[in-house]
């Protein structure tokens, strides 16, 4: 499908990943320009790109972002059990690999790459850095899942327990918690839309899913020094879902030398979709102008490959001249 607006195109397409599952993609790009960067977005747990990343996408692409969002196994229009996440590492297979071939076309190499991600989106993006460390130019992350609020687990037995039955009945809903539809969205009107929203999974944790939302949210919290790209991190003062003590705690401990916190003082968990349209508009002020600086100041990782590239002439050039000698 391919819709053209008067100042941008938006495109799906379903590709197959390694492991044969159908996985939806979609792109929104610029019609009279050529792209200031590439966008890559990465959505929450059960979201997806086309409905609830929409103004997320829209918002980029009229500031003359190329933006592009793909549906992880389980969620939106991808394939897979609703809601079901049998290995995370999969999933940060599956992005890299559709990311990175919209990055090697011709027309892209010298763009910039960005990622941006809400919640489990920001922890996929932290994953992704983590996964090839010089191949972003920067990452933004909004409430990133880099630890569960406590009071959105269970009790440590309870969890305990529900570790063991993972492994014997991985798909069952049996996981208790809060509506998170209620602590996530400020905005009614948007309650409703994602209620009423069918490629949003609005049911009970599956078991294995649990077990692995978890597990990554540790492991990031304890390897947070490792990031090492520039970032930019939001985060709602009034967040229940994810706790903004850990955003600020990987502001304070990862080894980027350009890093950027922000804390919103009043706003909810979703700060890209359900916030009111005001807080919304300054989050998105706040974003695009950090990115807009990110370009200004120029692409340090396309001056590297090309520093490299010179070194290995200029080796290979030594090489030569040696050996007619």
């Amino acid at each position: 499908m391919a819709i053209e607006a008067s100042s941008f195109k938006y495109e799906e397409e379903f590709i197959v990943n390694s492991k044969g599952l159908e996985l939806f993609t979609c792109r929104w790009l610029p019609v009279d320009s050529e792209p200031k960067a590439l966008i890559f977005l990465n959505h929450g747990y059960g979201m997806e790109c086309s409905v609830s990343m929409r103004g997320v996408a829209l918002r980029l692409v009229k500031a003359g972002f190329a933006v592009y969002g793909i549906d992880n196994q389980g969620h939106g229009k991808s394939s897979g059990i609703q809601g079901f996440i049998p290995n995370f590492d999969d999933l940060v297979t599956d992005c890299s690999e559709f990311f990175t071939s919209i990055c090697e076309k011709k027309e892209n190499k010298r763009k910039m790459r960005i990622l941006l991600g809400e919640s489990m989106g920001g922890g996929m993006v932290l994953l992704l850095h983590r996964k090839n460390p010089e191949y972003w130019d920067g990452g933004v992350l909004v409430a990133p899942m880099c630890k569960i609020a406590e009071d959105m687990k269970p009790p440590q037995l309870v969890i305990n327990v529900l570790m063991q039955l993972a492994k014997v009945i991985p798909t069952w809903k049996i996981v208790p918690g809060k509506d998170i539809v209620d602590l996530a969205f400020r905005d009614p009107k948007i309650r409703e839309e994602v209620r009423n929203n069918p490629l949003c999974y609005k049911g009970r944790l599956r078991l294995q899913t649990a077990s692995q939302l978890l597990n990554v949210s540790l492991d990031l919290e304890k390897r947070l020094q490792e990031v090492t790209f520039p970032f930019f991190v939001a985060h709602g003062e009034a967040d229940r879902v994810t706790d903004p003590t850990v955003s600020k705690l990987l502001y304070e401990t990862a080894s980027s030398f350009d890093k950027k916190f922000q804390l919103y003082p009043g706003m909810w968990h979703s700060l890209t979709y359900g916030e009111f349209e005001e807080n919304i508009d300054m989050v998105f002020t706040d974003v695009i102008s950090w990115i807009d600086e990110r370009i200004s100041s120029g692409n340090s990782r396309l001056e590297r490959e090309q520093k490299r590239a010179n070194d290995e002439f200029d080796m290979d050039g030594s090489s030569n001249a040696k050996m007619m000698d």
